[in-house]
């Protein structure tokens, strides 16, 4: 290396010292009490800021009270896993980023996994096996070393294997309580009597499937029907059938 090369080398940190050094102090010293206006970008330093930083003190708990109110909301409508920016889980979660120990939050994620076992119980008993499956394994996702999980997935296994019969009904049908509906009730009413069936019926609302019921047994007068009615949002009948020692 030639000695103006070395010159220039060595020269070259000194320049960019003596510059970033004017720099600040153009960007720090406001002549007569006046602002100069906005620092260049290059003079700024750039920071990232974390979560506990953006909602500092109160304004972090407001914020933490208002994802917990949402998230209860979105509970209380079963909006648990989905819309994935909307849900209850989404809400709980981003809570315990801010406070892992928050006991509404950790509170609210058992509910879920309940929530989600409660609905696959009502789906396995109307013979809903794959619609089950589903809430079982949102439910594992919510948290897989919940302590009924395994309780609910013996249940599914063993309905699974049952010879019980299960028949879907069609819901605007049965509102209007049609003929075609009253035909199937029939149906279903005589299988009962042919099996010695137990029934499950379920339905929206007590008056129809009150309805239902009356509607089977005049189908087979002079025959008793046993069987018990559940109240759910979608109408259907379940026959137990007996069980053979």
């Amino acid at each position: 290396m030639s000695g103006s090369s070395v010159k220039k080398y060595l020269l070259f940190p000194a320049l960019l010292a003596l510059a970033a050094c004017q720099a600040q102090q153009q960007v720090a010293a406001p002549a007569s009490g006046l602002p100069t206006g906005e620092p260049s970008v290059e003079a700024l330093a750039v920071r990232v800021l974390p979560d506990a930083e953006l909602f500092p003190g109160r304004d972090r708990q407001q914020m933490i009270a208002d994802t917990l109110y949402e998230g209860l909301q979105a509970l209380t409508e079963d909006r648990l896993l989905t819309p994935v920016d909307d849900s209850a889980h989404a809400r709980f979660m981003r809570v315990l980023a801010y406070e892992p120990d928050n006991t509404i939050a950790l509170q609210g994620l058992q509910d879920i996994v309940k929530r989600y076992l409660q609905l696959s119980k009502e789906s396995m008993h109307r013979g809903l096996f794959d619609e089950a499956k589903t809430m079982l394994s949102r439910a594992s996702f919510v948290d897989a070393d919940h302590p009924d999980i395994p309780a609910v997935v013996i249940e599914l296994e063993q309905e699974m294997n049952s010879s019980d019969l299960f028949f879907s009904l069609d819901y605007p049908q049965l509102v209007a309580r049609s003929e075609q509906v009253q035909q199937q009730l029939a149906d279903i009413a005589n299988q009962a009597r042919e099996h010695e069936a137990f029934f499950l019926i379920t339905a929206p609302n007590d008056e129809l499937a009150r309805w239902m019921v009356s509607v089977m047994r005049e189908a087979v007068s002079g025959y008793r029907l046993r069987g018990n009615i559940e109240l759910a949002s979608r109408a259907g009948i379940r026959l137990r059938m007996p069980v053979t020692e």
